[in-house]
Parts: structure tokens; C-alpha cells; sequence
């Protein structure tokens, strides 16, 4: 029996278990459906010899992270990262009907493609190593990390992953969603750092009737800076400003003497992304409004939480050669991709060669809402597309372990 037979004699097996998975709500704040998922998924690699650990999140709001272990005869270590969460709250599945279905190649749900499918990418690929590649498979340690908060971007569990990975790791393997079309794939080479920040202004309240003057209006002032700080946004170096949260004022007939807005920046290059903090906070330093008898609005910007870029370097260049020389075998195309969302992988290119992408094609991706026009869509995950990125990994790790 051939791979590919094997793989399409159990995909029923398979979509069943996945099923299961997607059935199960894993909103990042429903800690209770992150450690029932945790557990279907450990369930499923018993069979293969994997020893499951549950640890606690650093946030005692979340769920608990899962580290799946099975000892080669070497300590050579692979990390295969996914992760558990997903960005739908209960509510939300319900009131936009949205759960497992299965439309001609499209499988809908909550997390078929993010990344409840990167998940099962991983286990259709060790069992595959497990019956047509024994000696390999039993000769690596091989390390299954998922993120219960990968949504919030936990610190945490990249600290996790480094401390498991330390002693002995190859690489780590990152199974968010990867790009198909027919024979082109591609694989995630870099992806954009990001800082998120928050701008508070302190006003100066009045009546807005009978003394408007003497008030100093924070919201009009936030206003201001909101416009400057998305004037930073810079295409040509892929450097963008998001502002996606505002809030001030309490009734109309006051001058507001507070507003507050979040927002996140995002950009590939670390020069970049250090000078974008810098132009950030110098905008604390505007003329301020002020109000007639003399108070000045306080403009205070801080960087709330840092994730670094990922950016092209050898330990990814190398492991990218592996994945274009399976496809060339396997007589398709890659390409690599620079994305600009995060994963688990900002935490560990720095720490051990690191590339991303392995899980299947799928589209719409954080996205529950359907419209009869198809101008909206649901996550969905191309039932096609797993056992060739099944393939694709396989003889990719195959050619990696092959040089060890």
C-alpha cells in the first residue's frame, strides 16, 4: 500500500476525529472547551505512543497548554507547534450557525483551518512516518507543543516550547494554514513583528453650554494623535498602524476630560519596527489643546505588549530548502511567504530554525459570518488539500532527518 493509499483509505478516520474537534468551543476565555479539546487531541495520539502533559498558562483565564512527548533512541528533538484555541466565543458559533459542515471540498467550523486542521496535519503525518518511514520515526524525539492562547499571543508558552526544545532540537515546525493553488505551495518563511499600544489623554471637563472654553476636550485631542498615528503607516517598508479601539466622553453637554484608544503596529523589518516605536512615542509630545484659563491636555502613549519580527535568516532559509526540494520531488511548485500575521513561531526562529505554514489550505480564517450573497464567508479548510500537505511534510522531515 503507498502513502497516499493509506492516507485516503483512513481520511474518514481522520475528519471524524477532526470533527469532534471543531464541535468542541475552544474560544481562548472558555478555559473548560481549551482542556476538553486538549484532551480529545491527546486521545488521539495514544495509539502512536505519545505521553501527554497538561500546563497551566501563565494567565489563570485560559486553558492549559499540551505538550505531547514520544522518546526516540536518539535525543534529536522535532517540534511540531499548533494550537488549541480559537477566536470564537460560544455565542458567537450559535448566533451566526456556524458549525462543522461539509460543502463539496469546503469543511466549515470553527477552526478547521485555525488551526484545528494544522493539528490533525501533525497526526496524519507521524502516523504516516510511523508505518513507511519506522526507522526515522522511532529514531527522533518527537515534541507536539499546543498553544492554549495562541489568539492573545501567551509569552508563556514560546518560553514553553524554547525550555523543551533546548536540549537537543532540530527545528521547530509551526502547522498554521498554508497557501495552495492546484500544484503551488507555499510555506511561511517571515512574518511581521507587531507592538500594541494604548494613548490615553487627560482633558479638562466644562459645561459645553455655558463654559465651553474653560474646558480642555480630550476626545478632540485623541482625535488628533489617532490621525497622526495612522499617518505613520509607511506600504513601501510593509509598515502599518491599526487604531481599533476608542473610547471617551460620558453625555453630550460636557467637554470630555478623558479618551483612550488601542491599536497595534506591524512590520517586517526589525530597523523598521524599532524607529515605528520611537515615531510612536515622540507623538506624547505635540502641541496640546488647551483650555482659556491655561490647562493643557496630557497626551500619554505606552507599548503595552512586544512580539518581534520574524524575519529571513539562515536556520529558516535551510529548512525552506528542504520543503521546495520535496515539492520539485513530488513535481510541484513552491514558493516562500512572508505573512503578516503572527504565530508561535516569532517565539522561536531566534532560538532554533523554525518554519511555518505545514497545515492545510483554507480561507477565512477568524471569520463566523455568512451572507446568501457569498459576500461573507465562513472559515472553512479544503478537504483536498490535507493529504498532499501530508505528503509534502513527509518527505520534506524525511529529507531533514536524512542530514542530521
Amino acid at each position: 500500500m503507498t502513502i497516499t493509499n493509506y492516507l485516503e483509505e483512513n481520511l474518514p478516520r481522520y475528519l471524524g476525529l477532526l470533527q469532534h474537534w471543531v464541535e468542541t468551543n475552544s474560544f481562548t476565555a472558555n478555559p473548560a472547551g481549551v482542556d476538553a479539546v486538549a484532551k480529545l487531541t491527546a486521545a488521539a495520539f495514544v495509539d502512536l505512543g505519545f505521553v501527554a502533559e497538561y500546563i497551566p498558562s501563565q494567565n489563570a483565564n485560559h486553558g492549559n497548554h499540551l505538550v505531547l512527548t514520544r522518546q526516540g533512541n536518539t535525543n534529536r528533538k522535532l517540534g511540531l507547534i499548533s494550537h488549541l484555541d480559537t477566536v470564537f466565543p460560544p455565542e458567537e458559533e450559535a448566533a451566526n450557525d456556524f458549525h462543522w459542515r461539509v460543502v463539496g471540498d469546503r469543511i466549515y467550523g470553527p477552526g478547521t483551518n485555525d488551526v484545528k486542521g494544522g493539528t490533525l496535519t501533525i497526526l496524519m503525518l507521524l502516523e504516516a512516518l510511523q508505518r513507511f518511514a519506522a526507522e526515522d520515526f522511532a529514531a527522533i524525539t518527537w515534541v507536539v507543543l499546543l498553544n492554549a492562547a495562541e489568539e492573545t499571543l501567551s509569552n508563556d508558552f514560546g518560553a514553553l516550547c524554547r525550555e523543551r526544545l533546548s536540549q537537543g532540537g532540530i527545528a521547530a515546525l509551526v502547522f498554521e494554514a498554508g497557501f495552495r493553488d492546484d500544484d503551488l505551495y507555499q510555506v511561511v518563511t517571515a512574518r511581521k513583528g507587531m507592538a500594541t499600544y494604548r494613548v490615553s489623554v487627560e482633558g479638562k471637563s466644562a459645561h459645553a453650554g455655558s463654559h465651553h472654553a474653560r474646558g480642555a476636550n480630550a476626545i478632540v485631542q485623541l482625535a488628533r494623535t489617532v490621525d497622526q498615528i495612522a499617518a505613520l503607516t509607511d506600504y513601501a517598508q510593509d509598515l502599518t498602524f491599526n487604531v481599533g479601539v476608542i473610547e471617551g466622553g460620558v453625555v453630550t453637554n460636557r467637554v470630555p476630560h478623558a479618551a483612550v484608544a488601542r491599536g497595534e503596529m506591524r512590520t517586517f523589518k526589525q530597523e523598521v519596527y524599532n524607529q515605528a516605536i520611537e515615531d510612536l512615542l515622540a507623538l506624547q509630545n505635540q502641541p496640546p489643546i488647551t483650555s482659556a484659563d491655561g490647562f493643557p491636555c496630557q497626551i500619554q502613549i505606552e507599548i503595552v505588549n512586544k512580539t518581534a519580527p520574524w524575519p529571513p535568516n539562515p536556520g529558516t532559509n535551510k529548512l525552506y530548502t528542504y520543503w521546495q526540494q520535496a515539492a520539485t520531488e513530488l513535481g510541484w511548485q513552491m514558493l516562500p511567504e512572508q505573512r503578516g500575521g503572527l504565530s508561535d513561531g516569532n517565539h522561536l526562529w531566534n532560538t532554533l530554525p523554525t518554519i511555518d505554514g505545514l497545515g492545510p489550505y483554507g480561507e477565512h480564517g477568524h471569520c463566523s459570518e455568512r451572507s446568501a450573497d457569498g459576500s461573507k464567508d465562513q472559515e472553512y479548510a479544503d478537504k483536498s488539500s490535507f493529504i498532499p500537505k501530508t505528503l509534502l511534510n513527509f518527505t520534506a522531515i524525511r529529507k531533514l532527518i536524512a542530514e542530521l
